[in-house]
């Protein structure tokens, strides 16, 4: 996500910070090469041409500057009117006070809308809302088998009436039975389009008028660039939107979509899609993102993903059996499977700031499958083995090998790097200082 539109700005402003002292014509060259790489990103002309004013009327003066280096203030400036591109603050779901809140979930065909309401159910449901899905695509085929199956996975009931095409029929006896079964939320699933008719915009706005509901959110597909940007134009003149989810957002979108859409639309993106888990799907934070475009982190994005990851009682566990006993194997492979959810070795490090370009390559270099082989060797060994690893001795350390399908060497390797850790640990705990 916007990995190259990072990188060519933080090139443009190593270079800045590379002259020390900048002169106003330093500036104004710099910021030609923002302009550039926001155009190549295919943010839209006019939204660039006014943020570049706005930049350039708060740069004014910053090439004289003593007490702060030039070229970071003038990252500071660039990094808040990203934010404000982006939406400024975070805005999330707005919920009735008079339960169920109805979300009609609208957008074009193959953008992700069906997944989406899946993934925004799990959201709500894991927040303590008990939530319900109805399925209101009549149209393409397997539509409502789709959404069945994924609420049988996340356990979230689904509506549906295959007796009827009647969407606006559906959808207010969707509604009515979540009334009765006194759930907190209703989440319709709308049909898409290849594009936007007026058949389509009738039928959505003839099922607002029935359900009146508290969010409409349009599902946008991240990689379509300013295709995005005119479709939720499209829909917020009919319909006006609440909100957009931005999908796809995991893949090698240059970013302009999300960087346009609130100025065209000034309508606030909730939510972005960051891959295909059930769990993929993330709230939005403007002034987080401008972060990570700049290569600053989102660090507070990362300790929310660890919460709701770790388990805080397990994690407590752990913490006191290694100031009293020290980690063993059975215990790192319990904490290593932990670290797993969180995800791939490049999405942790694009939230941590000061990651370069150089990083990132290593990272996306390195063998994704290591931790499944470093699981498959504890796997291998016998419990008193993992608590014990002393006892492995070059049979013991064979079978295990044969056990893991992995060489001798690699458990070898293995095993010193864990005896490395143990050590690290020991002197953490030995230093009053906490592990985790």
């Amino acid at each position: 996500m916007f990995q190259e539109l990072s990188e060519k700005l933080e090139a443009t402003f190593a270079r800045l910070r590379g002259r020390g002292v900048l002169s106003d014509a330093d500036i104004k060259e710099g910021l030609r090469e923002v302009r550039r790489v926001l155009l190549e990103a295919d943010v839209s002309f006019q939204l660039t041409r006014e943020f570049l004013e706005r930049v350039e009327k708060r740069a004014v003066g910053v090439a004289q500057l003593k007490t702060i280096q030039p070229a970071q203030q003038l990252v500071k400036i660039v990094y808040d009117e990203l934010t404000v591109m982006l939406g400024e603050r975070s805005e999330g779901l707005k919920m009735s006070t008079l339960p169920p809140t109805v979300i009609l979930m609208v957008g074009l065909q193959g953008s992700g809308k069906t997944t989406t309401a899946a993934k925004l159910a799990r959201r709500l449901k894991g927040e303590g809302r008990a939530t319900r899905l109805v399925a209101a695509d009549v149209y393409r085929p397997a539509a409502i088998d789709q959404l069945e199956t994924l609420g049988r996975a996340l356990d979230v009931p689904v509506y549906a009436d295959r007796s009827t095409t009647d969407v606006v029929r559906i959808v207010k006896a969707g509604v009515e039975q979540a009334r009765k079964e006194r759930d907190r939320v209703v989440i319709l699933d709308t049909a898409g389009r290849l594009q936007i008719d007026e058949s389509m915009m009738d039928e959505l706005r003839r099922v607002k008028e029935a359900v009146q509901p508290d969010e409409i959110l349009l599902v946008a597909d991240g990689m379509t660039g300013q295709d995005a940007v005119r479709i939720a134009q499209g829909f917020n003149d009919a319909l006006g939107v609440t909100g957009v989810v931005l999908t796809k957002m995991d893949g090698d979108a240059r970013g302009g979509a999300a960087l346009s859409i609130y100025g065209v639309t000034k309508k606030p993106i909730k939510f972005i899609g960051v891959g295909e888990k059930p769990d993929a799907l993330e709230p939005f934070h403007p002034d987080r993102m401008a972060g990570r475009i700049l290569q600053q982190g989102d660090v507070l994005t990362l300790v929310e993903k660890a919460q709701a990851t770790f388990d805080a009682d397990e994690a407590k566990k752990l913490e006191k059996k290694v100031r009293k006993d020290g980690m063993d194997l059975q215990d790192f492979l319990g904490a290593m499977k932990q670290v797993q959810r969180l995800g791939s070795m490049q999405s942790i490090l694009k939230m941590l700031p000061g990651v370069n370009a150089k990083m990132m390559a290593q990272a996306s270099q390195a063998d994704p499958r290591r931790l499944k082989h470093a699981e498959a060797i504890v796997l291998s060994m016998t419990p008193a083995e993992r608590r014990d690893p002393s006892l492995l001795n070059g049979s013991r350390r064979a079978r295990v090998a044969k056990g893991a399908g992995r060489p001798v060497s690699e458990v070898n390797r293995f095993l010193e790097q864990f005896r490395e850790m143990q050590k690290m640990m020991k002197k953490m705990a030995s230093g009053g200082r906490r592990p985790f």
